[in-house]
């Protein structure tokens, strides 16, 4: 006998799913429009692999051309900067029992026929390189940028600007105390010995001490940075003062290639500076969060 009070419940049917006819089908951007929509994904999507490496390579394509722009530029004006590289060498020449053997000027001493060449190639490509360095680090922010917070990109701006003039300041000061570490080095050996240098030589400590300098005065934005990041805590900087002082004195003496106590003073007390301002910036970051 039928029950009158119940019904039997409806099913629901599913909703059909269209055939491989009835699917739209995949349509391929235009070849034209293919660079856009990479540039369009990477400031605001997701980029694949093969779109990550293809981006890499046009940085890195842009970035030797500019390096090899500066170069030729410093080629064609090698006599000026090989002027300016040698003042530094002219002001102790005057001094020492060298200046007997090459009269009034203050020329290098060449063994090899292909030294000027190899010298003048390497002063190139130094100086190629620092021409392009605001280029590749502009290179270097667009490729990282789309991976980067809003946060991180507001800081990250003021962290390059910051590093590419601490490093010319320490550059800079390095030009200073050349011809200061010269004198004691070539001081230090008597009257007797004749101070020549080789060309490869002499740039070659010019480098190397103008990198050491340039290297130390990116110390505050290595402590920042890893306060910025919770690494440390300007406490622990505060506490470990002592062992960062040694330790500070000891990397200046690894860095430098003079090794001389005039470079020792003049590059340690300006890191040591900087380990305290690196401390006074986190403990003014914390009591801007702690107000907020």
């Amino acid at each position: 006998m039928p029950s009158c009070g119940r019904r039997r419940p409806r099913r629901l049917r599913r909703p059909r799913s269209p055939t491989h006819l009835e699917r739209t089908p995949k349509t391929r951007p235009p070849p034209g429009t293919r660079r856009t929509m990479a540039a369009e994904e990477a400031t605001g999507g997701r980029m694949s692999l093969l779109e990550h490496l293809t981006e890499l390579r046009r940085r890195l394509l842009h970035s030797i051309l500019a390096v090899v722009a500066g170069a030729v530029a410093c080629w064609i004006l090698y006599p000026w900067i090989l002027d300016l590289l040698l003042e530094p060498y002219c002001e102790i020449q005057g001094d020492s029992a060298a200046g007997d053997v090459f009269g009034e000027g203050c020329e290098l001493l060449v063994t090899d026929p292909l030294e000027p060449f190899s010298v003048r190639l390497t002063v190139a490509g130094y100086g190629g390189l620092a021409l392009a360095m605001p280029f590749l680090l502009w290179h270097v922010w667009r490729f990282v940028s789309p991976g980067l917070y809003r946060r991180e990109r507001r800081w990250a701006i003021p962290f390059v600007a910051c590093g590419v003039l601490l490093f010319a300041a320490g550059a800079t000061l390095a030009y200073w105390s050349i011809p200061r570490a010269l004198g004691f080095l070539v001081d230090i050996g008597g009257p007797d010995l004749v101070s020549v240098f080789s060309p490869a030589k002499y740039l070659g400590f010019v480098v190397k001490m103008t990198i050491a300098f340039g290297i130390g005065f990116e110390f505050p934005l290595v402590l920042i940075f890893l306060q910025f990041v919770g690494v440390v805590h300007h406490t622990t900087l505060r506490r470990s003062r002592r062992y960062a002082i040694v330790g500070i004195v000891a990397l200046v003496a690894v860095l430098t290639p003079s090794g001389d106590p005039f470079t020792l003073l003049i590059l340690s007390v300006p890191m040591l500076l900087f380990y305290e301002l690196a401390i006074l910036v986190g403990r003014l970051r914390e009591r801007r969060r702690n107000r907020t």
